[in-house]
């Protein structure tokens, strides 16, 4: 209980002063004011708080005058602020606890923090009984919850502080907020505190409100609560509502955190309002107009755009051409001449690029886009630049089994295949020829521009050697050669370096052969005669059983000649057209078997 020991008119000043006054002014006051200054000190008792005045504030005490008759000193660190400042100065009223009247030198007794402390319990005490609300500043955390300063020290438990759980309770440290006292027990010197019974109550008041109003097609402005993955909860005003993702932006967005934050205040579209349930489904896109309804008059065909890389996937990347516009650059159309794998390899999240508007489709909120389309078709003058026949130098890029790839220009290859490497050698393995890096000439055979195939040969920088076979090796003329392979069906016959002949199995002997190791052995030289010859398959027939027969012919033809024709009897003559005869049939009979051979080899 909070007494005053000095008369209210008279509060003004100390009560020394003011009995000092009266009795200047009049004697016969002195009698009666000295009964009632005597009243006055028997009315103070200790443990009551008092007010007083402070006379005196040095650094060690502040001296209150309560209308005693002797003054208190009060230590200054009662007095002390947070930073370090005395809150008091001469002629202050303060509140003051008197612990004892008189000590060893004459002074009372007097506390600050002790009268500051029972009028806050008893604040507290009355705040608990009659669900008042009270202000604290929180100092500390602590395990559980917060310690809050209400004049006193409250716990308020971390199930209190807020509607919702508080994940980070750090945040709020050194806030000042209102609370309700929820128990209060002054002998256990325990206070707990509640936020979020204000909170429960503001928030029904606004959700009475908030109904009243809440129509489909409604603006409202609201804060974010809440982020998920599928969409942001917003408090509209004591009844929440829910954001989806896909409502957040008529552009592609991964995650809502990306266009929204806790504590953000948005205005959003009433897109659907459930009273039984209390559902509310919510729209921030729809507050500004569809873009897609201007796309055609911004993006027509062939119209050149820049945007930025927001998407890359394994066919295309994804470019915002403007908030709620993306185009596909396919990664078909990201080069001319490139053999592009992945987009990645071109563009990055967050480029800005060019490109040409291909085709749109706003209906289906589509737009193709070309980043080649942006530099000219180097394909579309290649030809003109290298017309078939031209000699042109490059780099072997690749070495495949097929052929070997030179570059001719940035981004365009050249194919050099194996069958044309050289005129008579049988390629098996390119690399056997090239290697990767290695500068090489060659001859462009043709250029394929539809298909962008670009076709060279090496082979053409020298005369093929075929071209004089024919007048080499005429049918019928004896040839010598190394023998370099067998096979099953015969025996090859190197006839001059990288030209061969194919003597068949059955124009080894006259008898039938088996095999040809019968015969012949690799590296034997044979001596044969040329039966048939193809320069376009590149083919020489060979035959050795045939020599005996060449043999016969020559010998013939040359003793004709050395006989004279009025010399010769009816006998000779006779005799030479037996001979002649003889001939013509073993020559039939080496007729048949050339041509057998030539089927055998075709066959081969």
């Amino acid at each position: 209980m909070e007494k005053n020991s000095v008369p209210p008119e008279k509060e003004d000043r100390p009560l020394a002063d003011q009995a000092d006054g009266e009795a200047g002014s009049s004697g016969k006051e002195e009698e009666s004011f000295q009964k009632l200054y005597e009243e006055s000190l028997k009315s103070v008792e200790e443990g009551e708080i008092v007010k007083g005045f402070v006379v005196a504030v040095n650094e060690d005490f502040v001296t209150v005058d309560i209308g005693y008759k002797s003054e208190g000193q009060i230590s200054t660190r009662q007095f002390r602020t947070k930073d370090g400042q005395i809150s008091v100065k001469e002629g202050d009223r303060v509140d003051v606890l008197l612990e004892r009247k008189e000590i060893g030198d004459g002074l009372l007794v007097l506390s600050k923090e002790k009268a500051d402390k029972f009028k806050a319990w008893r604040e507290v005490s009355h705040a608990c009984r009659e669900g008042e609300v009270v202000e604290g500043e929180v100092i500390g955390k602590v395990k559980g919850g917060l310690t809050v300063d209400i004049g006193i020290t409250a716990f308020l438990p971390g199930s209190q502080v807020d509607i919702r759980p508080v994940r980070n309770l750090d945040r709020f440290l050194g806030q000042k907020l209102d609370f309700k006292v929820i128990k209060c027990n002054r002998k256990r010197n325990n206070v707990v505190l509640s936020r979020r019974v204000l909170l429960e109550e503001q928030r029904r008041e606004l959700r009475a409100q908030t109904l009243k109003s809440l129509r489909e097609g409604e603006l409202l402005e609201g804060v974010v609560k809440n982020i998920t993955d599928y969409g942001v909860f917003i408090d509209l005003g004591g009844i929440d509502g829910l954001l989806h993702i896909t409502d957040i932006s008529w552009g592609r967005i991964g995650h809502p955190s990306e266009k929204l934050s806790v504590g953000d205040r948005v205005k959003v579209k009433v897109l659907n309002y459930d009273p039984d349930t209390e559902r509310v489904s919510l729209g921030l896109k729809q507050t500004t107009s569809d873009p897609w309804e201007h796309a055609p008059q911004a993006y027509p065909i062939g119209a050149r755009v820049k945007g930025k890389v927001v998407s890359v996937t394994d066919y295309g990347a994804f470019v915002q051409l403007e908030e709620g516009i993306e185009g596909l650059v396919h990664v078909s159309e990201m080069s001319w001449t490139r053999k592009i794998k992945h987009p990645s390899r071109i563009v990055n999240l967050g480029d800005i690029i060019e490109a040409v508007v291909l085709d749109i489709d706003p209906s289906k909120k589509r737009i193709s886009l070309g980043m080649r389309q942006v530099e000219p078709n180097p394909w579309t003058v290649i030809e003109s630049k290298y017309p078939v026949g031209t000699r042109l130098s490059g780099k072997v890029k690749t070495i495949t089994d097929f052929g070997v790839f030179v570059g001719v220009e940035e981004g365009i290859d050249g194919l050099i295949h194996v069958s044309e490497m050289s005129w008579t050698k049988k390629i098996k393995n390119p690399s056997d020829m090239f290697k990767k890096g290695q500068e090489v000439e060659a001859v462009v055979l043709s250029i394929d521009k539809e298909n962008e195939r670009f076709s060279l040969g090496t082979k053409q920088l020298e005369s093929d050697p075929w071209d004089e076979i024919p007048n080499k090796y005429r049918v019928g003329s004896r040839v010598r050669g190394r023998v370099t392979n067998l096979t099953d069906f015969g025996a090859f016959v190197e006839l001059e370096p990288n030209i061969e002949g194919l003597v068949h199995v059955s124009e080894l002997r006259k008898e039938k052969v088996n095999s040809p190791s019968d015969v012949v052995s690799v590296g034997e030289t044979l001596e044969a005669v040329v039966i048939n010859l193809d320069p376009r398959e590149r083919r020489i027939g060979l035959s050795v059983k045939n020599l005996k027969d060449t043999d016969e012919k020559e010998e013939y033809e040359r003793y004709l000649s050395e006989q004279s024709p009025t010399s010769s009897s009816l006998g000779e003559l006779i005799q030479r057209e037996m001979q002649r005869k003889s001939y013509e049939e073993n020559q039939s009979r080496g007729e048949d078997a050339e041509d057998l051979s030539e089927r055998d080899q075709k066959e081969s």
